[in-house]
């Protein structure tokens, strides 16, 4: 076969999957023991024969995520092939991501054969995707725009469908008609058809068959990608676009900007256990069910509990009498409902947004490119944080108009600068960081650095940085440390 190049499009928030997955934190990016969907999927890419290093397309709250997941699996080393890492500036839906990421593979090879993938996918086994790999590739070598058709287990009124038309090959279809997403008579009418797919929303076609139907049907789209691409800049590891022109861009779906109109449509059959990972529901019909029906994940005591999806993050969650509910814990709250309002979720989002919630987009450990912390405690003019710094990792030289801080190192070693010299802290010492002193903080050591830092001071906000120097090449003066 030849040289693939993968597009993993990592733009989403996972918002159905609240309150695991946050704004800042979303289900792609969500530790599964040990991975993630967003790793679990690059390595599905780069388990095909022949594969190029991905590109990632993710929006710019999320690229330290993306950059450091990639780094992990060697993908962002100095030397040998090296993923890129495009960041969208506004969220316009796939089909302006798909084509930056389609201009960024031609980069590297005339008319490249592309193949997109979501990030919160699961697929298994892998074997099978590779075999329905191998069949859009056949089409997109003919010149077809390939899309992966998933056969239904059941009347899910979550996805699109897609009516197979004449069969090219065992496997591979002419598209007879893509169906939006159906009420539940409309699903249970599909499923017992057994001519229609989920629409998986993956894709495979060759670079020059892509532009062509995209000049033909979105021809704005087409305009503004290509000379957004040409304003290009690159800063560390990622590639930024200028934002005020690309916010003009429509935001589009490769469905609708492409798909639903040309007519060099055809469908690979992906005959594999496969989900989206959008929704509770999603979890529990992945999940392995007891006797009675439940799906129970971490700390859970149940009695006379049926049909039921219960979800433990970090304490004990017991249930009672409870019939076809979700109950899913996190360290700053709990989500109950019942089974089937999971894309309902999104109203729960909304009242919490309208409030002001911190917890819509945040949890309470929070993710930067040199670590996380965690919010231990909070009162009036006090605030208590466990900061982790991974090895390597450097926070930036700053200072606070409102506030002083007190570290005291509870594993690691520290190099401390304050004030314009440098120390070095190790396990059960304390720093005292006086009100308006530049200060910086990093890891030289091989073992996580942990402190717990007690901030005390008339305002504590995350914004009251100044900041004047940075390895991440994030904004001096204000913002996230």
């Amino acid at each position: 076969m030849e040289k693939i190049y993968p597009l993993i499009l990592s733009g989403g928030s996972g918002t159905r999957l609240w309150p695991l997955s946050r704004g800042f934190y979303p289900k792609q990016f969500m530790d599964l023991g040990g991975d993630t969907l967003f790793t679990r999927t690059v390595a599905r890419a780069l388990s095909l024969p022949d594969c190029a290093p991905p590109i990632a397309i993710c929006n710019e709250g999320h690229r330290f995520l993306a950059a450091t997941a990639l780094q992990e699996l060697g993908l962002l080393a100095e030397s040998g092939d090296r993923a890129s890492i495009l960041l969208e500036p506004a969220g316009r839906n796939t089909a302006p991501a798909i084509a930056l990421g389609t201009l960024c593979a031609s980069m590297e090879r005339d008319d490249p054969l592309i193949l997109v993938l979501s990030s919160d996918h699961v697929i298994e086994p892998v074997e099978a995707f590779a075999d329905a790999v191998r069949l859009a590739a056949r089409g997109a070598q003919a010149g077809k725009i390939a899309v992966f058709g998933v056969k239904p287990g059941r009347p899910e009124t979550g996805f699109g469908y897609i009516r197979t038309g004449r069969e090219i090959c065992p496997g591979l279809f002419e598209v007879g008609k893509f169906v939006e997403k159906p009420d539940e008579e409309g699903a249970r009418t599909m499923l017992a058809d057994g001519n229609c797919l989920w629409n998986s929303g993956m894709f495979m076609f060759r670079a020059s068959v892509f532009w062509e139907e995209l000049e033909n049907h979105a021809p704005e789209v087409c305009a503004i990608c290509r000379s957004v691409w040409n304003g290009r800049m690159k800063d560390l590891d990622f590639i930024r676009f200028p934002e005020a022109e690309f916010a003009a861009c429509p935001g589009i779906s490769m469905d609708y900007a492409v798909m639903e109109h040309t007519k060099r449509a055809c469908v690979a059959r992906l005959d594999a256990a496969w989900s989206d990972m959008g929704s509770w529901e999603s979890f529990y019909e992945s999940g392995t069910r007891d006797a009675a029906g439940n799906v129970l994940r971490g700390d859970i005591v149940q009695v006379d509990a049926k049909n039921s999806y219960v979800h433990a993050e970090h304490r004990l969650v017991a249930v009672l009498g409870i019939d076809g509910i979700d109950v899913v814990e996190t360290s700053d709250a709990v989500l109950v409902m019942p089974r089937g309002r999971s894309q309902d979720v999104r109203l729960v989002l909304e009242e919490l947004r309208k409030r002001g919630r911190y917890e819509a987009d945040n949890h309470l450990r929070v993710f930067r490119p040199w670590g996380s912390f965690v919010n231990l405690v909070a009162g009036e003019r006090f605030q208590v944080k466990l900061i982790v710094v991974k090895p390597g990792g450097i926070l930036s030289k700053q200072m606070h108009h409102h506030r002083s801080e007190h570290w005291i190192l509870v594993r690691g070693t520290a190099r401390v600068t304050l004030a314009g010299d440098t120390s070095i802290v190790r396990e059960d010492e304390s720093v005292y960081i006086p009100l308006g002193a530049v200060h910086r903080v990093e890891n030289p050591g091989r073992i996580p650095l942990e402190l717990i830092e007690i901030q005390t001071g008339s305002y504590l906000g995350e914004d009251d940085i100044v900041r004047f120097d940075d390895v991440y090449g994030r904004d001096f003066h204000k913002g996230p440390a």
